[in-house]
């Protein structure tokens, strides 16, 4: 059931590409982009024509600064429409489709789980020098985690030995379950981006910031490149891709954590 389940989750990203129209081949068709508001959600259009997502329904979301974001991110375009820089856009595609059908429990299951294998809770035992660098990097992370969330996650050097406890998957399976919808899929875009639930949740706590949180996700990578030597286009092209993924993760479960609803005050 589990496997299953990580199948049809890592088919989410690919398979809004195949449903419907296919901007990512295209040039680029219209010369502005704008917003507007409409039966209280807000669109994107692109000339006059109002956005659609890969399946063809209307791209409509609850936030105004979101809109904009991903209105600025169509404008960015230039000759080509580069789908794969626009992930704002890929966010709310994915959340309107919803090709596989998820529920909100369902993801959040796969981000609790994915603390069985998360990058900050296992650390080599094969190279002391890193070892230690790892310990002085991730363990304030782990114990700002645990103090925050009120669990006990434990480190682990074998990878055989589950970290987390049932008792603790509930405990952040609560927490997680407070957010909507559309936050809970800006969070997984998050994990799966830094390959750590802790890291992720970190970066929207602020406790730590994006560029921070990449460069704790590439530990063992940096500790490499200090001891060997780097090639720098390669590396600072993937980081900048990673911050820029995290970038938006951050300004997505934000804009879909605040209320939009203005009270007016009875005269």
């Amino acid at each position: 059931m589990a496997k299953n389940f990580y199948l049809k989750w890592s088919s989410i990203s690919s398979g809004f590409k195949i449903l419907g129209r296919n901007y990512a081949s295209q040039n680029r068709f219209y010369k502005n982009t704008g917003i507007l508001k409409s039966e209280g959600k807000y669109e994107v259009t692109l000339d006059q024509r109002k956005l659609k997502t890969p399946k063809g329904n209307p791209f409509t979301v609850d936030s105004e600064p979101l809109a904009l974001a991903v209105s600025v991110e169509w404008n960015s375009q230039k000759d080509k429409i580069i789908q794969s820089k626009m992930h704002l856009t890929t966010l709310c595609n994915t959340i309107l489709d919803n090709p596989n059908n998820l529920t909100k429990l369902d993801i959040v299951n796969y981000i609790v789980n994915y603390l069985d294998t998360d990058t900050v809770l296992f650390q080599c035992n094969e190279d002391e020098d890193l070892l230690k660098f790892q310990e002085s990097e991730w363990d304030p992370v782990i114990d700002w985690f645990n103090k925050r969330f009120h669990v006990k996650l434990k480190k682990s050097i074998q990878m055989d030995v589950l970290p987390v406890s049932e008792e603790d998957k509930t405990t952040l399976t609560r927490h997680l379950m407070s957010y909507n919808f559309a936050a809970i899929n800006g969070f997984v875009y998050g994990v799966d981006t830094l390959k750590s639930v802790i890291l992720t949740l970190a970066t929207i706590e602020r406790f730590l910031t994006p560029d921070r949180a990449v460069l704790l996700s590439r530990l063992e990578e940096e500790y490499q490149n200090g001891k060997w030597g780097r090639i720098e286009w390669a590396h600072d092209l993937n980081q900048q891709e990673l911050l820029a993924r995290l970038s938006a993760v951050v300004f997505f479960v934000y804009f879909n954590s605040q209320s939009q609803k203005i009270q007016q005050k009875n005269k």
